[in-house]
């Protein structure tokens, strides 16, 4: 897959740079690239514990994203996925380090282990007092000797930070971490694999799966489940956790691991605050990406029970943009409609014939969704089918609240439901499309006229006309055709449809976005689903 890099070889330093050049003069580096990438505070005096962190890069924007006042002091990359050198890391002890010494923070990985471990060795040989915590906080594995270090030890990095930030001495910011990484647990799910630049990316999880319990490096999961919606997603990997955590109220960090969506993330971010599955959870960390694993489309919860000090400690304000603030998990709050704009209920009646037609024609629209979609791919944004197909389910849904017996209300009564279901340009045009029929229809025009007149409306609010490839290109034939019969109508509109897929430059929609080539053999989706309209309504009236 491309990717917006210039070498693989030079990606590390050259986006650690970027990062420098937009950090309004809070950060700096070593002058040891390439060998030894270690971002630091600008402004550390050394008066303070130094808390140092660090490991292989496409974490971003773990570890360099979280230096700065109230969290880390420096963080030493490696290359991606690879842990940093000895000497890397030694530079970064040696370039922050007081007389207070220096807590070093590792997810447990056995590189990071050996080399930070091998780098505290040689900086107490300079005399430097160091302490270093190991972050193991995975639960995927139960039976694993050593668990990996993963989204967890982010809760490390603030409480033991804000801790430093206050002048605690090494030993009790030392064992403020080590109760951190005791109680914290955290696990993760994907839907798809992370690409590491310059290899082929792995496709290993099938359509319709997820694996539950994978790496941050790309580690395979350690169970591949079925994927349904992301209620049972976050059900799974709260119940996983459950097991882990104490008693008490909770903090939960929601990790984006790289390539879900801000708007997945809300969504399972109201699946997490409202599930019953593990109790007193107050607050929220997130949703954000704070330890990712490049573009890997998935999600982690970290969980910490904590204490009055250990909160303050996580609300203690920081200086970076990447770090998510701890908020209090609250119940939406909702206000009332502004005055004028209540909605405003038809009176129903009844007419099952008419009850029916409307049925029928919500239907045909449902059953299209997927074509339509696959369609307007090529030309929009892929979502006509699903546009038309929700606003033909609110109005299967208010089918008995619909004043049916009279048809001059109906019409009105669809433009008005419209406007509050159907999303985008075409629903505010098919509102003004039946309120202007009905309007219309009520001062004694035909019903052929009264939707002629709707049509010259929309054309004249939207500012298509036919041959701009929309869906008027099918409305107009058809509704000239109507006089003589659905079947006929029902033609007209097809060879409409039709040929909009000769109109190559199209003059209105998003469709005018789109180059020629994209255009051409693919019929307007508007126009096609209007086509498909008076197709399926001519076999009901038939039949």
């Amino acid at each position: 897959m491309a990717q917006f890099i210039n070498t693989k070889e030079s990606l590390v330093t050259e986006a650690i740079d970027g990062i420098l050049r937009t950090a309004g003069g809070r950060l700096a580096r070593l002058d040891g690239y390439p060998h030894i990438k270690v971002v630091v505070r600008e402004d550390w005096d050394k008066s303070k514990v130094a808390l140092v962190s660090g490991g292989g890069s496409g974490h971003e924007p773990a570890h360099v994203g979280f230096v700065g006042k109230g969290m880390l002091t420096a963080a030493v990359c490696g290359d991606v996925f690879a842990s940093p050198s000895v000497d890397a890391v030694l530079a970064g002890i040696l370039a922050v380090s007081g007389a207070e010494g220096c807590l070093l923070i590792v997810k447990n990985y056995t590189g990071d282990r050996l080399n930070f471990g091998l780098a505290a060795e040689r900086a107490r040989a300079y005399g430097i007092k160091v302490s270093m915590v190991v972050v193991d906080d995975d639960i995927a594995l139960p039976d694993l000797p050593q668990a990996r270090g993963v989204a967890g030890t982010l809760f490390v990095h603030k409480i033991a930070s804000a801790l430093a930030e206050t002048g605690a001495d090494l030993d009790t910011v030392s064992t403020a971490a080590r109760q951190v990484i005791k109680n914290v647990a955290s696990i993760g799910m994907s839907l798809d694999t992370c690409t590491v630049p310059g290899s082929p990316k792995e496709a290993r999880i099938a359509a319709g799966k997820a694996e539950l319990g994978l790496g941050i490096h790309g580690e395979s999961g350690v169970e591949v489940v079925d994927f349904s919606t992301a209620r049972d997603s976050m059900h799974i990997v709260l119940d996983r956790l459950k097991p882990h955590l104490q008693n008490g109220t909770k903090v939960a960090l929601l990790n984006n691991l790289g390539g879900t969506t801000s708007l997945e993330m809300a969504v399972l971010s109201d699946e997490l605050a409202k599930s019953d599955v593990i109790d007193d959870i107050k607050y929220l960390i997130g949703p954000a990406p704070m330890m990712t694993s490049l573009d890997m489309r998935g999600f982690s919860v970290s969980i910490l029970p904590i204490n009055d000090i250990e909160l303050a400690l996580l609300q203690a304000p920081v200086s970076m943009v990447a770090w998510p603030n701890c908020l209090a998990v609250t119940m939406p709050s909702i206000q009332p409609i502004p005055d004028g704009l209540t909605p405003i209920r038809p009176i129903p009646s009844g007419d099952p014939e008419t009850g029916a037609l409307v049925v029928q024609c919500c239907d045909i629209l449902l059953k299209a969704e997927a074509n339509l979609n696959s369609l307007d791919a090529r030309s929009g944004d892929g979502d006509t089918g699903s546009t038309l197909a929700s606003a033909a389910r609110a109005l299967k849904g208010a089918i008995d609240r619909l004043p049916l017996a009279d048809p001059t209300q109906l019409y009105r009564a669809i433009g008005l439901e419209l406007s509050q279901t159907m999303g985008g340009s075409s629903g505010v045009l098919l509102a003004i499309f039946f309120s202007a029929v009905g309007d219309a229809a009520s001062s004694g025009m035909s019903n052929v006229d009264a939707l002629k007149a709707g049509l010259a409306r929309v054309q004249e609010v939207g500012g298509a006309r036919p041959g701009d490839r929309t869906m008027i290109d099918a409305l107009t034939p058809a509704f000239e055709a109507l006089p003589d019969g659905f079947a006929a109508a029902a033609v007209a509109a097809r060879t409409g449809a039709e040929y909009t897929a000769q109109i190559v430059k199209a003059k209105a929609g998003r469709a005018s976005y789109i180059s020629e080539d994209r255009l051409s053999g693919y019929n307007d989706p508007g126009a096609e689903a209007v086509a498909l309209l008076f197709e399926g309504l001519s076999i009901y009236l038939d039949a």
